[in-house]
């Protein structure tokens, strides 16, 4: 039997190597449950030229003076792990606008947002559920998250100028029943600021989620898709608009 030279499959494996080195492997993008997922910028590009209510916005570059703690992008969250490649917040674009309008009703009160969380990769939302397995606080990947169709944030309120979060019933990614929107046993400092945190984005089309106060959904998330691109795959895609 003819055999390939060693050299003819040397060369095989660097181009292989070199070749993976160069593309980014779509591999990352695991679809275990088979769920109507956005995996390419292609589908994503297509999605926005269709219905521009599709583009994400980047929120730090949208909403003047919103504070970002991504806490997936470092070690301090839940999972202890670094999760996301970016400390970067993205929102479908109608969400983006009425958190603008948010940010600017709370400078009445000389506040502002900080966001924990926005868009969340399909991707993290499998790892999420690989290390914390109570559906209450972490979304089953078998339906995928709101988070990762762009329409949920995680978020608190801060004094405007020096930036400091307002007394909330528990610190971010709390699993205790402290957590809970119907949780009473606090101070009442803490259930004023619970009750204008809810009652100011219920104004502006956000509905809070039973089990996390901080946890936002907004109005219509079903009709957005599911989505698992990186957020430098989402950066990208939006500048090639």
């Amino acid at each position: 039997m003819n055999r390939p030279p060693i050299l003819l499959i040397a060369l095989l494996i660097t181009t292989l190597v070199t070749t993976c080195a160069a593309i980014p492997c779509r591999a990352q993008h695991k679809n275990p449950y088979h769920l109507d997922i956005i995996q390419t910028d292609k589908e994503y590009r297509e999605q926005a030229r269709l219905n521009p209510d599709m583009r994400m916005a980047d929120l730090e570059k949208m909403i003047g003076g919103i504070r970002l703690d991504i806490r997936y992008a470092t070690t301090n969250n839940f999972t202890g792990e670094v999760i996301y490649t970016a400390p970067k917040a993205y929102a479908r674009m109608p969400v983006a606008k009425a958190l603008q309008k948010v940010q600017d009703s709370l400078a009445f009160y000389h506040l502002g947002l900080k966001i924990f969380d926005a868009y969340r990769p399909y991707a993290s939302t499998l790892r999420f559920y690989e290390v914390y397995h109570d559906t209450t606080f972490v979304a089953s990947p078998r339906s995928g998250s709101r988070h990762n169709r762009g329409c949920a944030v995680d978020l608190t309120l801060v004094e405007l100028s020096a930036g400091r979060e307002l007394p909330m019933p528990t610190g971010y990614d709390d699993f205790s029943p402290k957590a809970s929107p119907d949780f009473t046993d606090l101070p009442d400092t803490v259930i004023a600021n619970r009750t204008l945190l809810f009652g100011i984005m219920a104004h502006f089309g956000f509905s809070h989620y039973r089990s996390e106060w901080w946890h936002f959904d907004f109005k219509g998330w079903q009709e957005n898709k599911l989505m698992d691109l990186t957020f430098e795959e989402l950066e990208k895609a939006n500048e090639d608009k």
